[in-house]
Parts: C-alpha cells; structure tokens; sequence
C-alpha cells in the first residue's frame, strides 16, 4: 500500500529541488502515492491567497506533505505561507538536523546536532499593530503548554536518537517573564530525563560558542526567533543553507522541507543544490516508519559528496540540480 504524501512544489527554484526530491525517494522502492497541491505567490491570482483551501484540504488528508519553499515578501504584502502552515496544523515542532559531511568544505569537522525549534509561538505568532505612524508593536507571546510540549520533544528526541545533551538557548537574563518561564520549565522536565544531560546558554553567548566549538553540542531546545537564528548560523558552519533539511511536527502532522529560500534569481536553471531537499525527504521517509529507506538515502548523499565528482555551483560545482539528483540515485 503506497503512502498518500501532499507535493508542494513552491516558488522559485522549488520545483527542481523538489523534483530531484521525488526522483530519490521514488528509487528507495517506497511507494508513495504523490498528491500535487499548490502553494505559493503565483496562487494569490489564481487563489485570492498564497495557501489555498484545496492545498490545506490535501494536508489534512494525507497528514504529511514535502514541499519546496515558498517566497515571502519582506516588509509588505502576505505574511510567511511557512507560518500559517505551522499554525493551521499546529506543527509546534521545527527539527534542524546539522552535520558536516566528507567532502564539503564547511568550517569544522564532527558537527552533529540538531537544533529543535519552538514552531508557533513567540515574536513569529505575527501579533503587532502600529501603535501610531511612528510607533510598532510586536508581542512576544509564550505559553506553558507551548514551552512544555517541546521540551519534551526536544528530550524524547534525544532518548529516542542515543543523543547525551540537551542545551537550552535562552534570553532569561533580559526577558525574565517568557524566556524565564521557557528556562525554568526546560530544568523541571530535565529532571524526568536523569539520562540526558542538561545546560543552558543565553542565545548570545551560544552564537558565540557555536563558531569556536559547534562539535561540542548535540541537541539545541530553542524558542521560535532563536531557534531560526541559530539554525542558518549552524547552516553556514557545514556548508551552507544548501545542506540543510528541516521537519515540521506536530500531533496530527508533519510537513518536510529545505530551510533554504527560494532562489528566484536561479529558478529554471537547474543548478540549485537539492540536499537540503532530498535530506528532507529522508527525514520523511523515517517519519513514516521507513527508516532503511531514510538510511539508504543518507547514505547515498553522504557518498556523493564525500567522492565529491559531482558538485552543485554552490560547492565549487558545476553539476546541475538533475545530475545531482541522478548521483545520488546511483549511489543507492
């Protein structure tokens, strides 16, 4: 019986990305029943909004969706189409696998981490106004549940993985009413996990650190802002936004896709790197009990990379997304 799995393909360079995607997962053997759906800036004149009815119909459907990414106008017009996915599905988990591979020419070597992101709350809960033409308000906004419910993600995870440390970023020192009760809640259920070992670092300091030492952390528990921060500095240390892939999680859900944006000034020129994307889709696969699958496919990139024939422009490169796509199917 083949998985019902929602395909959005995106903005942009999303398309090729995401068919490089489809092609790996599809040369695993798993049998996926791919439902194409739309999503994006070009579906406001098609749709009236940039995440159609029919798109939000398919996700509650199928429950899992791979999809490329979405652009998102910076200071005007609709808000994050990412966004209103995670808060129409209460997807309240963001997991960031970071890890240097052979072969990329990334800043450290022995880099894995994962950083676990808060995914509905805090500043991106979108609640500002203009308090008058030269005043704006935004409010940061944290709940209790929220703050419990992915701690303990963060600390399942770890105990499920064979992870040793969770370290929680905060800014406690500054804001003592919401990343306060943030800390405090991650040190009371610490204490239900007495085999993981446990620490905090104030989000500065933590930036700082994860350029001088990065291999020295293992699971990073972070609210929403900071925990998008730290993802894309992680990014950079490994090789960039290209290699990393990123799981939307939430009780009823689970939506795959690259962390990377969507590179409208090289769309339609197959020379994207579709790691991030295929990595995605591996994360998928293990979500829907496949984990050899996942595996194989991880395995494969691993293997591209390290032999390092094949390259995308962004990896000192001239391979293109296609070819890339096509190695890594070979590798398997």
């Amino acid at each position: 019986m083949a998985y019902p799995v929602t395909l959005i393909y995106g903005d942009g360079s999303g398309p090729e990305v995401v068919a490089a995607a489809r092609k790996v997962v599809e040369a695993t053997g798993v049998a996926i029943d791919w439902q194409v759906a739309e999503a994006g800036a070009a579906m406001i004149e098609k749709y009236g909004a940039p995440l159609p009815e029919e798109t939000k119909a398919s996700i509650r459907k199928t429950g899992i969706a791979l999809k490329g990414p979405i652009a998102t106008p910076i200071g005007t017009g609709f808000r994050s189409v990412n966004v209103e996915m995670r808060k129409t599905f209460d997807l309240y988990a963001n997991m960031r696998p970071v890890k240097t591979y052979a072969g990329v020419d990334g800043k450290f070597s022995g880099i894995d981490l994962v950083v676990v992101r808060e995914n509905t709350e805090d500043l991106y809960a979108g609640i500002e106004r203009m308090v008058d033409e030269d005043t704006a308000e935004s409010i940061k906004l944290f709940t209790r549940k929220g703050c419990e419910r992915i701690t303990r993600f963060a600390f399942d995870f770890a105990v499920r993985e064979g992870r040793k440390k969770v370290t929680c970023v905060h800014k406690a020192n500054i804001m003592k009413c919401t990343d306060g009760m943030f800390l405090d809640i991650a040190r009371e259920i610490a204490k239900d996990y007495p085999t993981i070992e446990f620490d905090d670092s104030i989000v500065d300091a933590m930036c700082m650190r994860l350029v001088m030492f990065p291999e020295k952390y293992d699971v990073l528990l972070c609210p929403n802002l900071y925990g998008d921060i730290v993802s894309d500095l992680c990014a950079g240390l490994v090789g960039g936004l290209g290699m990393g892939p990123s799981a939307n999680i939430g009780v009823d859900g689970a939506i795959f896709e690259p962390i990377h944006g969507s590179a409208p000034d090289i769309a339609g020129q197959n020379k994207i790197n579709p790691t991030a994307c295929i990595l995605s889709a591996s994360l998928m696969l293990a979500h829907l009990g496949e984990a050899k699958a996942s595996a194989q496919v991880e395995q494969a990139v691993a293997k591209v990379l390290a032999e390092g024939k094949v390259r995308t422009q962004d990896l000192g490169g001239t391979a293109t997304t296609e070819e890339f796509a096509n190695a890594v199917v070979a590798a398997m």
